[in-house]
């Protein structure tokens, strides 16, 4: 058994202990850790962990705990991962990685010096569809990308947090980076150039003191071997969670994912058409969250890279920055680290 702490219990954090506690081979959830107690005690009511800490410190200092998953806010995740490297433990790193590609960079090298297994939650890279999607396009039987097109929009108001930029780097990061992640590696190509707007049409509360935060952005992208992409988010869209690409190849498309839920659609006499809409990524995802697990359980077991990387999580990381930079500017911001020659 490969032995589990849990560092942050909210949502996200709260779907991991689920997993591992009853659904993942060859784990156990063996430890808690969260700054709040409130949070601690109600999620210790919902997992079979014995141990409970407030401090990370002591959490990744537990000789009992190999490996963590860290599923707190975005600008706790260098220390914590840092530390836990330092410790020997193995790492599941939600995503996003770090506020910053320094962050990052740090992140990655002290995974380096350490040896630990670490992984980033990208857990679309897990789903079925998304592997589907992708193997066909490996395939080249619809030759190369040309244009890429994903949305990603979520239900429910931000945590407060989220407002200030410098603890949270935006809805970009929060909800989208999945989608800077996902056309990345689709294209098969490092984003190059990111031009991007943003506004905040519907969180009131925000605008005052937090006068650069937005809930709806639009982003266009240019990639290193010529494709082009967009990506849109919005966070809150009340009507659901919204998850779709749209790939142009040169011979064919793509198109996965649907705003609708897998049941029950009516038509009435009218013409009329009416469906339940997807309410959460718990849902919709549900699959794809154990298989990110069992592939880091597996990759610690025999000591194999992940399929998804610190290098991975950085250049998410680099777009999302980018988009923030051209925002403020209102000009297309290059990103300056990658080459104009095809990644691999």
């Amino acid at each position: 058994m490969l032995r589990f702490c849990l560092i942050g219990t909210g949502r996200a954090g709260l779907v991991h202990a689920a997993n591992i506690d009853r659904r993942v081979k060859d784990a156990q959830l063996v430890a808690l850790c969260d700054a709040d107690p409130g949070a601690l005690r109600r999620a210790a009511t919902e997992c079979s962990a014995g141990r409970q800490y407030l401090d990370y410190r002591e959490a990744v200092r537990d000789p009992q705990v190999d490996a963590v998953v860290v599923a707190t806010p975005v600008f706790l995740h260098r220390e914590i991962a840092c530390e836990a490297a330092a410790q020997g433990k193995h790492i599941f790193l939600e995503k996003p990685m770090a506020l910053s590609v320094a962050e990052c960079e740090d992140i990655n090298e002290a995974v380096a010096r350490s040896g630990v297994t670490f992984q980033i939650g990208f857990m679309r890279r897990f789903d079925a569809v998304y592997v589907q999607a992708k193997e066909m396009l490996e395939s080249g039987e619809l030759g190369p990308v040309m244009i890429i097109k994903s949305t990603g929009r979520g239900p429910g108001l931000p945590p407060p947090w989220i407002y200030d930029l410098s603890k949270s780097n935006g809805m970009l990061a929060e909800v989208n980076s999945h989608d800077f992640d996902s056309v990345r590696w689709f294209v098969g190509s490092e984003i190059a150039r990111v031009y991007a707007e943003a506004a905040n049409l519907k969180c009131d509360d925000a605008r005052d003191r937090y006068p650069d935060f937005y809930d709806n952005a639009v982003v266009v992208l240019r990639f290193a071997n010529g494709a082009l992409g967009s990506i849109d988010g919005t966070c809150p869209a009340d009507y659901g969670y919204d998850a779709r690409v749209e790939v142009l190849c040169e011979k064919g498309a793509l198109f996965l994912g649907s705003v609708q839920d897998r049941g029950v659609s009516r038509v009435s006499c009218d013409g009329n058409v009416t469906a339940r809409a997807i309410g959460s990524w718990r849902v919709l995802f549900r699959e794809a969250y154990i298989a990110e697990l069992e592939h880091f359980v597996t990759c610690v077991e025999h000591g194999v890279a992940p399929r998804v990387t610190g290098i991975d999580g950085l250049r998410a990381v680099e777009a999302v920055v980018a988009a923030n930079a051209s925002i403020a500017s209102g000009e297309p911001t290059v990103v300056e680290s990658v080459t104009r020659q095809p990644s691999r």
